[in-house]
């Protein structure tokens, strides 16, 4: 019997005869692959069902099995033929997570995102664009439940689309080029009478970005990773306020590898965003860091007076060549183990670096632990807000993919991220998912 659902919102392959098509969404044509962790102690029957736009299954449903406490790399253009645009269900007979990774252009440009166990009947989009700068936003919505969804899109701008119908599984793309908007910068709030689930691409001509959609917000989210003036890598947070009034929002600044506490203090609209780290670590504004400094920690929310539910994307960057997003944290629903599904060590050239950030009120003993090898990362004092960073970059063992499970020995919260890079890559070699808290 089936115990255990993910649904991965956005998987794209263009492939027909060896040669790319293009699709309704876009400045690529896209590829995807995804990585799903057995997190169980024993061996895992999956069923992976691929579900077109208009409800229907694609031919392609895959059934294999997850050895105990492992993980498996699948690659869709080995699953299916033709162009597809759709969705992903996995089912399984144990505890499963997944991410997936999407490809642009042989390639050229890189995003990761995770997949989903449940839906929401109302999803937080906090960063869309059109024209901002050369870059524009997509996303899909993916029904995550076995009822028809009828879904409706309300922008910050006053645009409003829907309502459209989309089928148990399905998923309906939203492409911002193609929608008439006021604004180059822009939130959405979509509402459905049945659970789902949102993925966003934010891209221009040369990166590409992904992050996930919201349930609901929290007054004082967390941010696992910042990088700010480190071999080029910058990073902006977009701050939205869900609230009806504003506030005034404080963001401490933990240092980890690099640099020195710090924090920033700004004002933040209702029902509107601010963009906090990039100005902050770039000149100082509104903030005690110090100008041009190099700086690798985490950030948190230490102040929020109207105690408003906030997001937060964050976008780390190099200008015109690497970007990815991931989404801030919750601390509240924070657990004391975190999965990450996907890891690896000079996988042609691919490699993985992660951070796990005591979101806790008192000390963490945090140890992580990867499949098949002896290798860990601990750190058996961690405070409340600092971070353990590990770099799996020759650590581990030349072509290692696997998955990493990290846990407080203390029983307290942590939440963490995952960055992947290519050595040497030329273009877009850059993606960054967020871990999976799990009971």
């Amino acid at each position: 019997m089936k115990v255990s659902r993910i649904f991965i919102v956005l998987a794209i392959v263009i492939v027909s005869l060896g040669y790319a098509q293009t699709v309704s969404a876009g400045a690529f044509t896209y590829t995807s692959a995804y990585q799903v962790q057995n997190l169980d102690a024993s061996t895992s029957s999956i069923q992976i069902d691929f579900y077109n736009q208009d409800g229907s299954k694609a031919t392609g449903t895959v059934s294999d099995t997850i050895g105990a406490n492992s993980s498996k790399t699948y690659f869709v253009v080995t699953q299916l033929t033709g162009s597809f645009n759709g969705s992903i269900v996995i089912s399984s007979t144990t505890q499963v997570a997944s991410i997936a990774n999407v490809h642009a252009n042989d390639y050229f440009a890189n995003a990761s995102y995770v997949g989903f166990t449940s839906g929401s009947n109302t999803v937080q989009i906090p960063l869309l664009m059109k024209g901002n700068s050369g870059f524009n936003t997509w996303y899909n919505i993916q029904n995550t439940s076995s009822s028809d969804a009828t879904v409706n899109v309300s922008y910050t701008d006053g645009t409003s689309v829907g309502p459209y119908i989309i089928k148990p599984g399905a998923s309906r793309t939203f492409d911002q080029a193609t929608e008439t908007h006021t604004m180059a910068i822009f939130a959405a709030t979509v509402t459905s009478n049945q659970p789902i689930a949102a993925t966003v691409i934010e891209e221009n001509i040369a990166t590409m970005f992904a992050y996930n959609g919201f349930p609901d917000g929290t007054a004082k989210p967390r941010m696992p990773l910042i990088n700010a003036n480190n071999s080029g890598y910058t990073t902006g947070i977009s701050l939205y306020n869900l609230g009806s009034s504003a506030t005034t929002v404080t963001i401490s600044y933990d240092a980890a590898l690099a640099g020195t506490d710090c924090t920033e203090t700004q004002t933040v609209p209702a029902n509107s965003f601010a963009l906090f780290a990039l100005n902050a670590f770039a000149s100082g504004a509104s903030s005690t860091c110090a100008a041009g400094a190099t700086f690798i920690g985490s950030g948190e929310v230490t102040s929020n007076s109207a105690n408003n539910d906030l997001v937060a994307v964050v976008n780390q960057h190099i200008l015109g060549k690497n970007g990815e997003a991931y989404g801030g944290f919750d601390p509240s629903i924070a657990t004391s183990t975190v999965v990450f599904p996907l890891i690896m060590d000079r996988n042609s050239g691919w490699w993985t670096g992660l951070s796990v950030t005591n979101v806790g009120t008192s000390s963490a003993n945090v140890t992580c632990t990867f499949t098949g090898t002896s290798y860990t990362a601990s750190d058996s004092s961690l405070a409340p807000g600092e971070s353990l960073v590990d770099l799996q970059n020759g650590a581990i063992s030349n072509g290692y993919i696997g998955s990493a499970t990290c846990v407080d020995a203390n029983g307290g919260k942590i939440v963490g991220i995952v960055n992947e890079l290519q050595n040497g890559g030329a273009s877009d070699q850059f993606m960054v998912y967020e871990g999976i808290n799990t009971p």
